[in-house]
């Protein structure tokens, strides 16, 4: 399948992109090692007006200044000083919108993945969160703003299409400090996959 085209990004509806990504192809080729998979998990974070974003308010720092930009490049950012979290800059230029990408279905690359989680057999936790999501794929701060249409990174198009009973939407995770917008409906995922992170009690 063909690479996403920059204008699938630059949706100024970051939880319509939210929705849309889920069943894409997410890869990684690191060292010339493919790895990849479904995503089926995400999360919207709609810049300025939202207290669960990194934006929100207009903050524009060093760290931030990446989803300033024009969408369809990477965002990446290390959490509690341990986790690679991989987000998609979605939106128009100066607006930072961005989609964190929570979990995938491992279909590429699933040695590897499992060399880099040091686990010895698959199971749903290899690809299942962010951290773990990162950790698999090789993800770290050297694909932080690289185009989605990189040779090391990129997301395909896929023929899946979703009901809207197929599309669990729930809060997102870890927000609380986010007050009222914590409980925005702003987490999506493939209900019945167990390639998502808990709690996905709505299969």
């Amino acid at each position: 399948m063909a690479k996403l085209p920059a204008s699938f990004y630059q949706n100024e509806d970051v939880v319509e992109v939210a929705r849309q990504l889920l069943g894409k192809m997410l890869f990684t080729n690191i060292d010339g090692k493919l790895t990849g998979g479904i995503i089926t998990e995400t999360e919207a974070y709609d810049g300025v007006v939202d207290k669960a974003c990194h934006a929100y308010g207009g903050r524009n720092t060093n760290r931030t200044a990446t989803m300033y930009l024009a969408g369809g490049v990477t965002y990446v950012y290390l959490c509690y000083g341990i986790h690679h979290l991989l987000n998609v800059v979605s939106g128009t230029a100066g607006n930072p919108q961005a989609v964190l990408i929570r979990a995938i279905e491992p279909t590429e690359g699933i040695e590897l993945m499992l060399e880099r989680r040091k686990m010895e057999k698959l199971a749903s936790r290899i690809t299942a969160g962010p951290g773990a999501l990162s950790k698999a794929l090789g993800i770290d701060r050297q694909l932080n703003a690289k185009e989605l249409s990189a040779n090391e990174i990129w997301i395909e198009d896929s023929d899946r299409q979703y009901t809207e009973d197929e599309i669990a939407a729930t809060t997102r995770i870890g927000v609380a400090y986010a007050q009222e917008h914590a409980l925005w409906p702003f987490r999506f995922y493939l209900k019945g996959n167990k390639y998502v992170s808990k709690p996905n009690n709505l299969n």
